[in-house]
């Protein structure tokens, strides 16, 4: 498939909007300027050759004093007729771009043990699994009214 993955940034809210259907939840406007407003925050999103879009991957520069940059790979989203067709694995490879591109040291993701499309990606992108690990969260309630 011939996508075209374009970097977005403050001003893009409307095209944020737009590929709505490919995220969770419908994108809050006021969420999403803030997201695109922070410089390390990412989002790229691919569009198909008639411009619709057709997947997203959002990453966050995390800083630390001990261990310098590295990019959170934060969310990958393709849509369901555009998948297996590369379009994640292209933008995982453009996000890692974008990562050396600013300096970070590495960059790194989390996905559930039984998420086997992702792990695919992850590897053919140029990924490898560090091991299993455990992740606690904290819900305070504004965004998750039935969890915590």
């Amino acid at each position: 498939m011939q996508i075209d993955i374009r970097r977005l940034g403050p001003g893009d809210e409307d095209a944020v909007l737009a590929a709505g259907a490919l995220f969770d939840d419908a994108p809050d406007p006021e969420a999403t300027r803030r997201f695109l407003a922070e410089p390390g925050h990412h989002l790229l999103l691919a569009c198909d050759a008639r411009g619709a879009p057709v997947g997203f991957v959002s990453g966050v520069e995390a800083v630390h004093p001990d261990k310098g940059a590295e990019m959170l790979l934060y969310e990958l989203s393709v849509d369901e007729p555009a998948r297996r067709q590369g379009v994640g694995r292209a933008l995982t490879e453009a996000l890692a771009a974008l990562a050396r591109e600013r300096g970070c040291r590495g960059m790194w993701v989390g996905t559930e043990g039984d998420n086997v499309a992702a792990e695919r990606t992850y590897e053919r992108a140029g990924g490898r699994a560090a091991g299993a690990f455990v992740s606690f969260e904290w819900s305070f309630g504004m965004d998750n009214p039935g969890r915590g």
